[in-house]
Formats: C-alpha cells, structure tokens, sequence
C-alpha cells in the first residue's frame, strides 16, 4: 500500500507541484483584488462600519427606553387595632358612608377571606348580588380592590 502511494505521488509529482503552484497563484491575485478593492472602496467601506455601529446604538438605546425599570416599592400601614374585647361597629362612620347592614355583613365576610361564591351561598342570594354589594361598597368607601376595602374598615372601626 505505501508503495502505490508512492508511486502514486511519483508519477504526478508534475501535476500536483502545477496544481499547487496555481492555488498559490490564484490566493496571490484574490489577496491583490482584495487590497486594491479596499483601497478604491475605502469611503464605502467606512461609511458601512459607521452605519452598522449606529444601527447597533439604535437598538441598544431603543431597546434601554422601550423597556422601564420596574421598582418595587412595599409600603408599610399601620392599621390599629382595639385591645379590649368588646367591638362596636363605627355607627357614625356607617352612616356617614351610607352603608347597609347587608353591606357590611359581606365587607364582614370579605375580611373573612370568602370568595363572592361562598359570601353568596351563606347569606343565601345570588351570586350577582354579592357582586353588587361589593361594587357598592368599593364606591361608597371609595377603594379599588378588596384587601383596600377591608384596610379601611378596619381602620374606620366597621369590621374587627
């Protein structure tokens, strides 16, 4: 085997040295074709590598302004609580927002952790009518979200 490889390289030793030979001419004339393209071409070249650095910061920047900061901000309350065991309800605060006795008893169950399901099915009444209860109740005491509803109460004294 190594001697028909050998051989092999023997008998074409002229082929392969030309075909060697015209690669390294062939690399020579690409290396001067780049060179002069370079040269003849420098302004494009230039102003392509600043367009692509500027497309770049584009980005970058849009993608910095596009996406804000999220900061997280906890906010503590003070919420007081009586110390003896005897709970009144707030009338005047009641009265001042208009509240009902069934209102109160659903802020009551609310507090209490219930969904709208189990509020309803314990006060006996439909779903929607707790619904209507409690939109009533964030307008009058004028909140957004349960946990609101049920901070304010406590603090007015309605609920314990």
């Amino acid at each position: 085997m190594i001697q028909t490889v050998a051989g092999f390289f023997s008998k074409n030793r002229q082929i392969m040295l030309y075909g060697v030979s015209l690669a390294m001419l062939l690399f020579l004339l690409k290396w001067l074709e780049l060179r002069f393209l370079v040269i003849n071409h420098i302004v494009e070249i230039y102003t392509g590598v600043l367009a692509l650095i500027f497309t770049g910061l584009g980005i970058w920047l849009a993608v910095k302004l596009i996406k804000p900061e999220v900061k997280t901000v906890i906010v503590e309350k003070e919420v007081r609580v009586m110390s003896d065991g005897n709970f009144s309800v707030n009338e005047a605060e009641m009265s001042r927002f208009g509240l009902s006795k069934r209102e109160l008893e659903v802020l009551e169950l609310i507090a209490a952790g219930l969904s709208n399901q189990d509020i309803a099915s314990r006060l006996f009444v439909s779903l929607n009518t707790v619904k209507t209860h409690s939109s009533r109740l964030f307008e009058k005491l004028e909140v957004k979200s349960r946990t609101q509803a049920v901070e304010k109460a406590k603090r007015l004294s309605l609920i314990r």
